[in-house]
């Protein structure tokens, strides 16, 4: 295995690592004190959220990781001995469909129903309370276990390398 992917490999375990605890984050404390607040505190925060996200590092983590991920996927599946091999592609597919696919398909599409609601409305304290926190949350606890896996199964794809270079 080539230095730059054992230092790929190494990277996108810790940036799996870190966007999954801004997942945990969220599913373990912050949606809970979002929704304690009342319908329009909690909605309008989440608006403010969902418009800072972009400037910061963590979208450049979580979009830089889409082709990471389908590099360390391809990259593993046909180029490496099993089982490190079918590791690697698992912990990349994982990634892409259980957090960035997730995220794509279920959370954006929420948020940007939202961004559009005014936080004041009864309409919008309906659908922060009914949809928005309950589905939201579980489809950010889907993310937050695909980044664990993800990172897990690299580390021990790492690990079987590891052990088949000593001996």
């Amino acid at each position: 295995m080539s230095l730059w992917f054992i230092l790929l490999l190494q990277f996108a375990v810790i940036a799996y690592a870190m966007v999954g605890g801004v997942f945990l984050a969220f599913s373990d404390f912050i949606m809970r004190a979002l929704a304690r607040t009342s319908g329009a505190g909690g909605a309008e925060a989440m608006q403010v959220i969902n418009r800072e996200v972009f400037r910061w590092v963590f979208m450049a983590l979580f979009l830089g990781l889409a082709p990471v991920s389908l590099l360390i996927a391809g990259h593993g599946a046909l180029s490496l001995p099993m089982p490190a091999a079918g590791l690697f592609a698992l912990a990349g597919i994982i990634y892409l469909v259980g957090c960035f696919g997730v995220t794509i398909a279920f959370n954006v599409p929420m948020n940007e129903a939202l961004a559009k609601m005014e936080a004041t409305a009864d309409t919008t304290r309906d659908y922060w309370t009914k949809t928005y926190l309950p589905r939201w949350s579980f489809w950010n606890s889907v993310r937050t276990g695909a980044c664990l896996a993800a990172s897990g199964l690299l580390l021990c794809g790492l690990a079987w390398m590891a052990q088949g270079m000593e001996g």
